[in-house]
């Protein structure tokens, strides 16, 4: 026998989604505490060899690629996440019978996996200040504002990604490979950990499609690491967020919400 719903006419019913996630990111974290070393050491093995084969100048340079490349790894955790609750938990078939909807579930998830990923970008952030005052380029309050900006574009774009692929992996044994080989590649071929010149032409013509190509150029240019004009900036900037929105609707286009 169902227990009368006016009984919970004073509990509120809105408001609570994302604290609980965040409940589930930082007991994740409190209960493993690796969870938090690890997103910390893939971008620090890439630092590590470009010390020793790049010029210390980009330094700088390369410390921002590692925080793009980390917030762009959110959207591999946000499909092993979205996938495992599907799979193996059942719980989506919860999430969709709920007043929750369907966005407020991708930030939901995409937050709680964020919270997981703080530690790393704060090392990284603290490092870029230090590292950024030596060489001499200072983290200003323009440059920290383009890049917490840019941080965050990329934090909805890929969770998106993510969250989209989650509903079309069919067995828990597909969800490592495909996260990682996803989100491993797009990081790789955008310019993060150096300047688009850097690359061949064909490379620099098949990175302009990328939209995180656009946040590295914009946080370049902001730090001074690589010249921008206020055009060129302003370029990045709406290139950035048109390709962040096109892709953002093609996911959740192509998410299966509601289905098994």
């Amino acid at each position: 026998m169902g227990v009368p719903l006016a009984e919970f006419a004073d509990v509120p019913t809105r408001g609570r989604a994302l604290p609980a996630f965040l409940i589930v990111g930082w007991r994740w974290i409190g209960r493993n505490p690796a969870v938090a070393i690890a997103p910390i050491l893939l971008p620090f093995i890439f630092l590590y060899f470009l010390s020793f084969i790049s010029p210390p100048s980009l330094l700088p340079l390369e410390i921002t690629g590692a925080m793009l490349f980390t917030m762009q790894n959110i959207g591999s955790w946000v499909l092993g996440d979205s996938a495992t609750w599907r799979i193996e938990c059942s719980l989506q078939d919860l999430f969709v019978a709920s007043p929750l909807g369907r966005m407020r579930y991708l930030f939901g998830v995409a937050f709680s996996n964020l919270i997981a990923m703080l530690p790393a970008l704060v090392i990284l952030a603290a490092l870029l200040a230090w590292v950024g005052g030596q060489r001499g380029v200072p983290l200003t309050p323009f440059a920290a504002v383009v890049l917490i900006g840019s941080l965050a574009t990329l934090w909805v774009l890929f969770s998106a990604i993510g969250i989209a692929i989650s509903s079309r992996v069919r067995t828990q044994r597909q969800i490592w490979p495909v996260g990682n080989l996803t989100f491993t590649l797009l990081g790789m071929l955008a310019p993060l950990y150096y300047p688009l010149s850097a690359l061949p032409p064909l490379w620099q013509d098949a990175a302009r499609f990328l939209p995180a190509t656009y946040a590295a150029l914009l946080v370049q240019g902001a730090l001074g690491v690589t010249p921008a004009s206020p055009d060129q900036m302003a370029l990045y900037a709406g290139l950035l967020l048109v390709s962040a929105a096109v892709v953002l609707v093609v996911s959740l286009r192509l998410y299966r919400w509601g289905e098994a």
